[in-house]
């Protein structure tokens, strides 16, 4: 049994004052009580650390390198993608798992305790399988062995190009397989995963409909068993039409009718939906897995947070692409967004909670719901995903109760989060990671030989 004692914490009670938290050898909370005098590890303000509910890794070797205009004189989603392909042509599993750990970093220093890696480079250049077929998941797995983070790794099915079921494209290939290649595949992942702790989860996820069709999709859910289902949902106009004109409803409705949707679901994305679509959506306990810095980059569009949230939807927070990695600047953009759109202020703020203070539980529950982590929240029985704030940062100073979240997120950043935990293993202190310099140098290596070779 270890304990942290803070100040002040924002517990499943609310918040509260003097709070000593009991942590098992499991990496649970064990008790929670309020009024206690200092003891164990002692914090200024303890929250709950949400799970990133959606990266890709290995993006975020090319951050900041397609911000120039192409010679084609307009930039999208679309002509992005193909830099992405051909940028991954070069990657060996080596270098992805030495971004990988660099990203896992990044993230709990964030603020973050657990990583949901929707997994799709699977084979080598050119499309044909490694010696090992869960070759890339392994290396996952040995970044979050480095790492600590709590794990969820969702092995992508990949199949088609498009709703016609075109043949994969160059880059692509590196993502392809058949249902049965896939099942081969998702069975080795979770060999990979052993001897990663307890709170280490595997999931599926069908990549979207396009790339997936309509005829595998029962099969590839089904092998998640009780693990988290994700799948990229109406992100692009694109997208939505080209669903529509192949299936004969927009993706979401198709979705809704033709699949069981229900909490085991994270939808990436869901940008592009009506408001029938919205609001039946968020019905089905489902989460939104949203990334609004990544839908900023990429031109994605704007989620209809006020209308999903008004209906009961659930949302979690991830990364996405991995162009900055910061639990603050995620939750801003999401309510900075909404405001810009309908012209308001405090748009996601109730008239019980702040802005802060609603984002930021709405992503620590949906997260630990998509993430296939339980319970979320500094209550007995759930796992010890944990982050202290520096009480000293300026701009905490003289907050209590929602004002430190809106403080934290809307004035403040990652600077101001200086310890972490991931069900209980103690990762960052003083704001860095207990094997930073590690990690880093990694890293540095990795990038220098991908600098050689682009």
């Amino acid at each position: 049994m270890s304990v942290i004692w803070s100040k002040t914490a924002l517990t499943a009670q609310g918040w509260q004052r003097d709070v000593a938290v009991t942590l098992d050898g499991q990496g649970r909370i064990a008790r929670v009580a309020t009024g206690q005098p200092p003891q164990g590890e002692r914090v200024d303000i303890l929250l709950p650390a949400p799970a990133n509910a959606h990266s890709h890794a290995f993006q975020r070797a090319m951050a900041a390198m397609t911000e120039a205009r192409g010679a084609h004189g307009r930039d999208s989603f679309w002509t992005w993608r193909q830099l992405m392909f051909r940028f991954l042509d070069r990657l060996t599993p080596a270098h992805v798992e030495a971004i990988t750990a660099f990203v896992q970093m990044e993230m709990l220093e964030a603020g973050f305790a657990a990583n949901v890696e929707f997994h799709y480079l699977h084979h080598q250049p050119g499309g044909e399988p490694y010696a090992e077929i869960a070759e890339m998941s392994a290396r996952i797995a040995a970044a979050a062995r480095l790492t600590g983070i709590g794990l969820t790794l969702l092995p992508v099915h990949y199949r088609h190009g498009g709703c016609d079921g075109r043949a994969l494209g160059p880059g692509q290939v590196r993502f392809g397989t058949d249902p049965d290649g896939f099942a081969r595949l998702h069975e080795a992942a979770g060999k990979a995963l052993a001897g990663l702790p307890g709170d280490t989860r595997l999931g599926v996820a069908p990549h979207s409909l396009r790339a997936v069709g309509p005829g595998d999709l029962p099969a590839i859910v089904a092998l998640a068993g009780d693990g988290p289902v994700h799948m990229h949902l109406a992100e692009q106009v694109a997208e939505v039409e080209e669903v529509q004109a192949a299936w004969g409803l927009r993706p979401v409705e198709w979705l809704l009718e033709n699949a069981d949707i229900d909490e085991q679901w994270c939808l990436i994305h869901c940008t592009w939906m009506l408001p029938h679509e919205t609001r039946a959506l968020a019905l089905t306990g489902a989460v939104a897995g949203l990334c609004p810095i990544t839908e900023s980059n990429l031109g994605d569009g704007i989620f209809d947070g006020v209308r999903w949230l008004a209906a009961g939807g659930r949302i979690a927070i991830g990364s996405d692409s991995n162009i900055r990695i910061t639990l603050t600047e995620e939750a801003r953009t999401l309510e900075y967004s909404q405001r810009l759109r309908d012209r308001s202020r405090a748009a996601l703020a109730t008239p019980e909670h702040s802005a802060g203070r609603r984002i930021f539980e709405a992503a620590v529950h949906g997260g630990a719901q998509a993430a296939g982590r339980g319970g979320a929240g500094i209550a007995a029985g759930n796992w010890a995903d944990l982050l202290a704030l520096d009480g000293d940062a300026v701009d905490l100073q003289n907050r209590a109760g929602d004002a430190i979240l809106d403080g934290f997120i809307f004035a403040g950043d990652g600077s101001m989060v200086s310890r972490v935990w991931a069900a209980g293993r103690a990762l960052v202190r003083d704001g860095r990671h207990v094997r930073r310099e590690e990690i880093r140098a990694g890293y540095l290596r990795a990038m220098a030989e991908l600098g050689r070779a682009l």
